[in-house]
């Protein structure tokens, strides 16, 4: 797509509320609870490849993957309109433009890549959802950045991964909120297109979905439960638990978890067997939180997840690993300051280290990983470039099979507030 085609799309997103709003009485929480925002951010990726595990492309090594680019990220979201039906509108305008990286860029996944190993000038798409509301349940149906346990859209680069589809979200009841619907399209953060559902590449029919979250004991207790089959490919199952406690000066938490995956219909995949056991627990007293976590794999496949996906529900995931290996066993030690304590309120730093083992890949049964994975953030609180935000993150892993990496990414975030 280009530039010239996606400006106008994306400006979709800040007069869509104008073109569609009904001209009666009955829009004015259309309006009144409308919000328009425009994301500015400015994002640079460098990746090393370490002890010669560089890869190969069209018949040159890459020893490095570098890439930077400027994106733009327009969220409208209207209200409902008034009356026993409200109707409503969300769209996204979403576009990248590069400002350096060429066949270095091929593994940034900053860009899409052209045939010739080029990375694109520029990309981008918009996604438009239509919504409806009747008393605490919603329907909403077309394509935005869904964020489920079983189906989590990925942020982790220029613009974010959407999907298409239809969603209904209850919570009639007290505590309890109810979900399911289905997802025919897949936009992955580095494409302009949509395509089929997939894992490991293999197109599956629609992506089904349906599950609950139960939350009592003042908010500090959830209990989840959710099902997902994308068709003729995988099903996979997945029960949480979270508890939070305040113990004194101490806020203590959990996050206990398991998946269970197995191929489905046709199994267009071959047979998947999948299962993650895994816990995360934390103690956060003042400006320090501790966390420690143990995530486990068995059966013969790896995490269950469309293409594209992030495994941010698993407790493990970090930049540059999920630790879902086949088999694999793995746990984590991080830390979280906040320093505000020292006077300096927006200024965090987070550093974990994760270690994952019994790896079955590659022809081995005890290969093994680990990392080291640093996040500084500042947010500015006041001023004129207030909630302006910079990131930068440091991170290294080690592999028995597979690539040893060296990476630091700079992120800058300025969100603009239109309406």
């Amino acid at each position: 797509m280009t530039a010239r085609n996606i400006i106008p799309l994306a400006l979709l997103g800040s007069t869509a509320l104008a073109l569609v709003m009904p001209t009666t009485t009955h829009a004015a929480g259309f309006v009144e609870d409308a919000k328009v925002t425009l994301g500015l951010r400015n994002y640079y990726f460098n990746r090393n490849y370490l002890n010669g595990t560089d890869p190969v492309i069209r018949g040159e090594r890459q020893g490095q993957a570098e890439g930077w680019t400027q994106n733009f990220i327009l969220d409208a979201r209207s209200g409902f309109t008034e009356g026993t039906v409200g109707f409503g509108l969300d769209v996204l305008g979403l576009y990248s433009i590069k400002l350096d990286g060429n066949r270095g860029a091929a593994n940034t996944q900053l860009m899409p890549i052209h045939d010739d190993g080029q990375a694109a000038d520029q990309f981008g798409r918009t996604a438009v959802a239509a919504k409806a509301k009747i008393s605490k349940t919603e329907l909403k149906v077309g394509e935005w950045f869904a964020v489920l346990p079983i189906l989590r859209a990925d942020d982790g680069r220029s613009l974010p991964q959407t999907f298409q589809g239809a969603q209904l979200t209850s919570s009639e009841i007290d505590g309890l909120t109810l979900y399911g619907g289905q997802f025919w399209k897949n936009s992955q953060r580095h494409d302009a297109s949509r395509e089929d559902m997939t894992f490991n590449g293999v197109e599956g029919d629609d992506f089904n979905f349906g599950g609950g979250e139960y939350r009592f004991n003042g908010n500090n207790t959830m209990v989840g439960v959710w099902h997902a089959r994308l068709e003729d490919v995988y099903q996979q199952s997945y029960v949480q638990l979270t508890h939070s406690q305040p113990v004194g000066d101490w806020v203590l938490g959990a996050n206990l978890g398991y998946f269970n995956g197995k191929d489905e219909g046709a199994a267009k995949a071959g047979d998947l067997d999948n299962k993650v056991y895994q816990g995360a627990l934390s103690a956060k007293r003042g400006n320090n939180t501790f966390q420690v976590t143990y995530q486990r794999l068995s059966g013969d496949t790896k995490f269950l997840r469309i293409d594209g996906a992030s495994g941010g529900t698993l407790v493990n995931d970090g930049f540059l690993s999920a630790f879902d290996s086949p088999e694999e066993r793995s746990w984590q030690l991080r830390h979280d300051y906040n320093f505000a304590g020292l006077g300096i309120p927006g200024l965090t730093l987070m550093n974990r280290y994760t270690s994952g083992s019994n790896i079955h890949t590659g022809g081995r049964t005890d290969a093994e990983e680990w990392s080291r994975e640093t996040e500084l953030a500042y947010t500015i609180q006041e001023g004129t470039l207030k909630n302006l935000n910079i990131r930068w993150r440091n991170s290294d892993v080690r592999r028995d099979v597979g690539q040893d990496l060296h990476e630091n990414r700079l992120i800058i975030n300025y969100p603009l507030s239109i309406l």
